[in-house]
């Protein structure tokens, strides 16, 4: 078979591994998703001390979880992206089968932490939230279906996704969590569509979606009541969308100071769902501007390096990983500004959680896999082994 590499750092028979994966690895991406962590690390400090003195806990109780978990998952990321796309297809399937058992014993062992919602286990004081490690899971687990439904006697890889999608929706409306299965939903679409969906088929799925959306509106109290607040003509002040509306507008280009801004005493999610309106308050739009950029960083450097691979596993593997990274982190801000309804939805690596950051590891670490520099076949060697 005749070899290519995509890039410009050849591949060494011999080298050892370390060498090897840090020529081959996408540098900019990993740096991104280190200095996303660094900064989420920076705003904790401000964000969830008056969170620690409220529940009479050191002060800087939060930042030095965050810590432990992040430190979690920088090394997950740096493990993970040593892997192949069939270790990464394994890790992924089995993942998403314990994922989904997980789901399905949430509703009879779980809790709300008074959020609404059975979104969590609890056991010694550690909270594990499973739709986190779900999501990249599910994208790993749907792009093999895809991509093995486009051998020559394969399995139905579309109808199997599909239906594995549905199930995932339906498990998380049940929580409620209308957030997260939207997520779900438009990575399917994403990898879907890169697999060859026609864009009728994507039409109707559109319009059943839409159809659930008005479904859940007349049912369920919960997820009116976020919608209507969005709707609304004027964002009540005493609100969690009031505050953090108020306090961007406060931070103005350059923000108030360090350690001047007053959202972070009156969200009680300041360093969560809101982190990144304690950004804007303090740093301004400046800070905004690079969370934006860094994020921007590791989807699009991703989706370019994807153009270029043979392999049709790791190029719907992916450009899923990429899309649901970018998405989540547009969704938790687009929330803070009222461009969207409230979410609950965390920012990756700056927001505070032990099972969104781990998860947001496995993520990147999974995609920085996919997108290494590996040796190609050309193109026609691919089309004459499926001939054969």
């Amino acid at each position: 078979m005749t070899e290519m590499v995509h890039g410009t750092v050849p591949i060494r028979a011999g080298d050892p591994i370390l060498p090897r994966w840090w020529r081959t690895i996408d540098r900019w991406s990993l740096t991104a998703a280190f200095v996303l962590f660094a900064l989420g690390l920076l705003l904790g400090l401000a964000a969830s001390v008056p969170l620690a003195q409220r529940n009479n806990l050191p002060s800087f109780y939060y930042v030095e979880r965050q810590a432990l978990f992040g430190s979690i998952a920088l090394s997950l990321i740096i493990g993970m992206s040593m892997m192949t796309p069939r270790q990464i297809r394994r890790f992924g399937s089995l993942a998403f089968i314990c994922a989904l058992g997980a789901l399905m014993v949430l509703p009879f062992v779980g809790t709300d932490h008074g959020k609404g919602a059975i979104r969590w286990f609890s056991l010694a004081g550690v909270s594990l939230q499973p739709s986190e490690f779900l999501k990249p899971a599910f994208v790993v687990f749907s792009a093999w279906l895809i991509s093995a439904g486009q051998e020559i006697n394969g399995p139905p890889g579309r109808s199997l996704s599909f239906g594995f999608a549905i199930l995932v929706v339906l498990l998380l409306a049940l929580q409620p969590d209308f957030g997260q299965a939207s997520l779900v939903l438009f990575s399917w679409g994403v990898i879907y569509f890169i697999g060859g969906a026609p864009i009728a088929l994507l039409c109707v799925i559109g319009a059943l979606v839409a159809g659930g959306g008005i479904l859940a509106y007349s049912s369920s109290e919960h997820f009116a009541r976020r919608i209507d607040g969005f709707l609304a003509a004027e964002v009540d002040a005493n609100t969690q969308l009031g505050y953090a509306a108020n306090a961007i507008q406060q931070g103005g280009f350059f923000g108030t100071g360090v350690g001047e801004g007053q959202v972070k005493w009156q969200l009680p999610d300041a360093h969560t769902d809101f982190i990144i309106a304690v950004a804007a308050e303090e740093y301004g739009l400046v800070l905004v501007l690079v969370i934006l950029a860094l994020y921007a960083t590791i989807v699009v450097r991703s989706l370019f390096r994807l153009v270029r691979e043979r392999d049709p596993f790791a190029r719907l593997a992916g450009a899923g990983l990429a899309c649901i990274l970018g998405t989540q982190a547009i969704i938790n801000m687009g929330v803070a500004v009222r461009l969207l309804p409230a979410k609950g939805m965390t920012l990756p690596f700056v927001s505070y959680g032990g099972s969104s950051v781990i998860a947001a590891g496995i993520t990147v670490g999974a995609l920085l896999a996919l997108t290494r520099t590996r040796p190609q076949g050309e193109i026609g060697d691919i089309f004459l082994r499926r001939g054969r």
